[in-house]
């Protein structure tokens, strides 16, 4: 158990020492990023950046992890403590326990904890960078339905609709209403249903309010046929209106999809997500091993630097892999528990079976 606890402190603190390092990094390069854009200070940068930089980590966290153990091993190798281990009747696999519990424990303190706030600092840097553009459009969900936000230099409007197609281009139940540049509400408009085409909004069986008339109701105008409003959104932006699934905290993954589902669109992006999420601590496990596989050899052997080398493309290799995994997952070419659960796990027993292959087991 002694042992045990000195290999876990070691792991640890060489996880924070890495990254650490690559939060510096990260942080720096952002910050200068931040400065080129006009009318940004130097605290004002900082404070950006410390809200971007969080996101870039999560992303890179198995990279991170195999960097730390490439480290920790080669440290332990070159201080001779690998064979002392192995001279106090420890197996490689034995030793190799504290390393795996401890990445697993990593990946869910990321994913219960460490999520949550990646995803509340990527809103609010999305929120401060739309407050610097003049137009711009924005979509949410909640209990009543959908909503969406489009601009331009005439003023702003906000569409409610209580369902919609999977591709956001038809709308159901809609409500519209406008504003001008000064923020005061001009017109309100009801309609049974909403076409998006090139350039504007088809609103069918509607009623127009003018919210600027005494008598809005006496003034009211309903068109049986259609109406029209003109608008800059289109099938792609709206598609990416709803920002990537990063941006939602891994335990309002549920509720939301839900809410996607209620209102019409495909959330199967956001499955993906969340199974990716839970394969997480499997993945960061599975980095460990494959690092263990190729470094966690005496350094008398030489050839180190190959080592670390192969155990870099194997981590990146698998990196690849995840991701590429997750856009057939997203677009229905692969079920979803494949796309997130084979890689980590055809990584992990990949890498076992290369350990068993070296301890002749």
């Amino acid at each position: 158990m002694t042992l045990t606890l000195y290999i876990a402190r070691r792991f640890l603190k060489m996880f924070g020492l890495v990254f650490g390092v690559f939060a510096a990094i990260l942080l720096l390069i952002d910050v200068i990023d931040q400065l080129r854009k006009v009318g940004v200070t130097l605290g004002g940068a900082l404070y950006l950046s410390l809200l971007n930089v969080p996101e870039s980590l999560y992303q890179i966290l198995p990279l991170i992890m195999i960097l730390t153990a490439i480290a920790l091993f080669l440290g332990l190798a070159r201080s001779s403590e690998l064979v002392v281990v192995r001279a106090s009747g420890r197996s490689g696999l034995q030793f190799l326990l504290a390393p795996v519990v401890m990445a697993l424990l990593i990946g869910a303190v990321a994913v219960a904890v460490f999520n949550p706030l990646v995803a509340a600092t990527s809103k609010a840097y999305d929120r401060l960078a739309a407050q610097r553009g003049q137009e711009g459009s924005l979509l949410s969900l909640s209990e009543d339905g959908l909503w969406m936000r489009q601009g331009n230099a005439a003023g702003q409007s906000v569409i409610k609709a209580t369902r919609s197609d999977p591709g956001g281009t038809t709308l159901q139940g809609v409500t519209v209403i406008t504003f001008n540049p000064e923020g005061t509400p001009t017109q309100r408009i009801e309609a049974t249903s909403a076409q998006l085409l090139p350039g504007e909004w088809v609103l069918h069986g509607a009623k127009r309010w003018s919210l600027t008339d005494a008598n809005p109701e006496q003034t009211a105008l309903a068109t049986a046929v259609e109406m029209r409003l003109p608008t800059d959104l289109t099938q792609d932006r709206l598609r990416d209106g709803f920002g990537d699934p990063s941006s939602v905290a891994f335990w309002a993954l549920p509720s939301y999809i839900k809410a996607l589902e209620r209102a019409g669109f495909s959330a199967r992006s956001y499955q993906v997500w969340t199974q990716m999420e839970l394969a997480l601590p499997v993945l960061l496990a599975a980095m460990v091993l494959i690092a263990a596989g190729f470094t966690m050899r005496h350094a008398r052997f030489g050839k180190t630097g190959q080592m670390v080398l192969l155990a870099l493309l194997g981590g990146f290799l698998i990196f690849f892999l995840r991701n590429f995994a997750q856009v057939l997952g997203q677009n229905g070419q692969i079920p979803i528990l494949l796309a997130a659960w084979s890689p980590p796990i055809a990584a992990t027993f990949l890498a076992l079976g290369l350990l068993l292959h070296l301890e002749d087991g």
